[in-house]
């Protein structure tokens, strides 16, 4: 099984160690990735300011991918939504599609829609299997609770992407629960996380954050666990500027999915780059035992 892999921009700066454990838990699971060193920005900060120029990004990116054969595998969820709906836009709009071809064809490439781009978990769960991955476990979790963040570019818009029901969405919650985490239900789960508007307007941000924790926590939950950058970014490093100017908000830590999966796969603390993250995570080995010890699957609320 192999993929291109599209790196997010993101967290090749700012979240190295969501790259890390995502690279070691695919190794662990036999996947293959190629680095594509021509792959550029997916276009998705283009997308209200020059269309044609966002498209052709994804586009570009599509059409490296379709010369090797390969669908591309993407961690991020804006660069998964965003390539998704220039795929989808490319199929309906010949206008555009004429002229992105005109453009692809100076460097001798093509998208014909052969390929297509993949979530992360899109190939967990789909082209894995949760049964193959619980097989690999040597580890599993004993009553943690995790309160699930899809963040909206996975889910949204519905005819686009694809990916799951947007309104009862279950596919995080299950790759959740092969661990042994119960995932928790929690009233602001398919909310925003707040990180639009952060350098927009920092106030209303921590808002939406604060109201996301609190309730997290409220639900119970050991963990915030996410699989998209931003929204780790916003549960993480804003989380501890939220902590530093409100002293009554509620904290919780935060976990990108694969570092989660990454313990029960058997895969070490530094390999996951658990030690990088901005709220402490170390806590969570307690909640860790045999597959014996704890039930195969923790129960799963959607």
């Amino acid at each position: 099984m192999k993929f291109a892999l599209q790196r997010c921009c993101v967290t090749s700066v700012f979240l190295k160690q969501y790259e890390a454990a995502t690279d070691a838990v695919l190794a662990k699971l036999g996947i293959e990735l190629e680095e594509v060193r021509e792959f550029n920005c997916c276009g998705y900060p283009l997308k209200n300011y020059d269309f044609t120029a966002c498209a052709l990004s994804s586009a570009r990116n599509l059409a490296l991918a379709e010369k090797r054969s390969l669908n591309i595998l993407t961690l991020c969820n804006c660069c998964y939504g965003n390539l998704k709906h220039i795929a989808h836009v490319l199929k309906d709009n010949a206008s555009l599609k004429k002229e992105i071809d005109t453009t692809l064809a100076k460097e001798d490439l093509t998208y014909t829609g052969a390929v297509a781009p993949k979530h992360l978990f899109e190939v967990l769960y789909h082209d894995v299997g949760l049964d193959t991955i619980k097989q690999k476990m040597v580890k599993t979790y004993r009553n943690l609770k995790v309160a699930v963040h899809y963040g909206c570019h996975l889910l949204r818009p519905k005819d686009v992407v694809q990916f799951d029901n947007p309104f009862a969405p279950s596919i995080f919650d299950q790759l959740v629960g092969i661990t042994g985490a119960t995932s928790v239900p929690w009233s602001t789960k398919l909310e925003c996380c707040g990180a639009p508007l952060w350098g927009v307007n920092d106030e209303l941000s921590l808002d939406l954050t604060e109201k996301k924790l609190a309730d997290a926590k409220q639900a119970g939950a050991d963990y915030v666990c996410v699989i998209c950058p931003f929204c780790q970014l916003q549960f993480d490093r804003v989380q501890r500027i939220l902590l530093s100017r409100r002293t009554s908000a509620a904290a919780i830590p935060s976990l990108v999915y694969t570092q989660l999966l990454g313990l029960s796969l058997g895969l070490d603390e530094e390999s996951l780059g658990l030690g990088m993250n901005e709220l402490p995570a170390e806590t969570i080995h307690q909640f860790l035992g045999t597959p014996e010890e704890a039930q195969a699957a923790a129960p799963v609320h959607g």
